[in-house]
């Protein structure tokens, strides 16, 4: 049998074309999009830069991990929910378990909502500036983004929301309060005047309140959905609870509501060790009410800090505020922070943020730090 040559076997297509057409079956929606990458500095002496709890977890709580760790059987899958921490939720906030969808952090929920809601095309009503995944999952949907702007405090300018949600009548809707990256809120009667508003046109109203605990004597969305049905909360354990390196978020809504959403999840989202911390979490409640006052405190002393300097600078209502300096970039002033070893996070992306940076609160020697490179910066300028 004669022996056949190895150009016998090439593709007639070169490698160079190959891959072009494999990449031209790449959505559109994607290709266009950018991947989210915080960036900044790879191991920094002080990072305030993700609005992370500057507390980790104590001892007692990382010895229930192990033991779970040693408990678990690795060859086995876990539930397709976590439903001892789903019941924990529910028994927490007064709804039916079924009302309650845990993710693998808040941030997949969003993909969730995206993948029930969005079709090529679909309206969506956001209002700017806020967590930028918001958008960029509608746009990975082909959803068609309509964007309202801000007020002269970078509060969301509810009048324009209200007036896109008549004119538009989207699929949904967000309000983030406290709002990253402001820090403004959005009060629980302007919450359900927007509900209501969401009501008439046909829209799901979702609240993203990932910092929820800092702003404890504001009712939650939740306490809405009783007589507003279409109304969802979207919450995190990353935040107050120091939970952001495992990954769980857990959404509210109408159980009917919450089963369609249950039809697009990928199951065994949750593993069983970061569903134990978060148990731990709930039983050791007053614990993570007394951190969040402490860090809402602390916030606000460094604000003060930092406005008794003449520094511009945003009120905060959650771990986190905005400060520029005249005449810098938000980039350049990230870099000239990070020259100082401390990691902040421009706000350059945002148009109506430009020349800011975002700040969040650390421990006491972390926020002396930060404000003895503020210092230094400002003596260069």
């Amino acid at each position: 049998m004669p022996v056949r040559s190895l150009r016998s076997f090439m593709s007639p297509v070169s490698p160079t074309d190959a891959l072009a057409r494999a990449l031209d079956r790449i959505r559109p929606s994607v290709r266009n999009e950018h991947p989210y990458i915080v960036g900044g500095m790879a191991a920094p002496d002080v990072k305030l830069n993700q609005n992370e709890s500057p507390f980790d977890l104590p001892a007692e709580a990382k010895a229930a991990l192990f033991d779970a760790f040693l408990a678990t059987p690795f060859n086995r899958y876990a539930s397709e929910q976590p439903h001892r921490l789903v019941r924990a939720l529910a028994a927490r906030l007064g709804v039916a378990p079924e009302s309650v969808v845990v993710g693998n952090g808040s941030n997949e929920l969003t993909y969730t909502l995206g993948m029930c809601l969005i079709e090529p095309g679909t309206p969506v009503v956001l209002p700017r500036p806020m967590f930028a995944l918001w958008g960029k999952v509608v746009n990975l949907f082909g959803g068609r983004l309509v964007e309202t702007g801000c007020t002269e405090d970078y509060g969301f300018d509810l009048v324009a929301l209200e007036a896109a949600l008549r004119t538009h009548r989207p699929a949904f809707t967000v309000v983030t309060t406290p709002n990253n990256p402001t820090g403004r809120t959005v009060g629980f009667d302007d919450v359900r005047r927007l509900a209501d508003v969401c009501a008439e046109t046909g829209s799901i109203l979702v609240v993203d309140e990932a910092y929820a605990e800092f702003v404890p004597d504001t009712p939650s969305a939740t306490t809405l959905m009783e007589t507003h049905p279409h109304v969802v909360s979207v919450r995190t354990f990353s935040k107050a609870m120091g939970l952001a390196g495992l990954r769980v978020g857990y959404l509210v809504g109408h159980p009917a509501l919450t089963a369609e959403l249950m039809k697009s999840r990928l199951p065994f989202g949750v593993d069983p060790m970061a569903e134990t911390v978060a148990l731990w979490c709930l039983d050791h409640a007053e614990r993570i009410e007394t951190i969040a006052a402490d860090l809402s405190e602390r916030t606000q002393a460094l604000y003060g800090d930092v406005a008794g300097r003449g520094v511009e600078a945003v009120p905060p209502a959650a771990n986190f505020f905005l400060l520029r300096l005249p005449g810098r970039t938000g980039r350049g002033l990230q870099d000239a922070f990070a020259a100082e070893g401390v990691a902040v996070r421009t706000m350059d992306g945002y148009p109506e943020l430009t020349g800011f940076v975002r700040v969040s609160c650390g421990t006491t020697s972390e926020n002396r730090r930060f404000l003895e490179a503020l210092d230094t910066i400002r003596s260069l300028a």
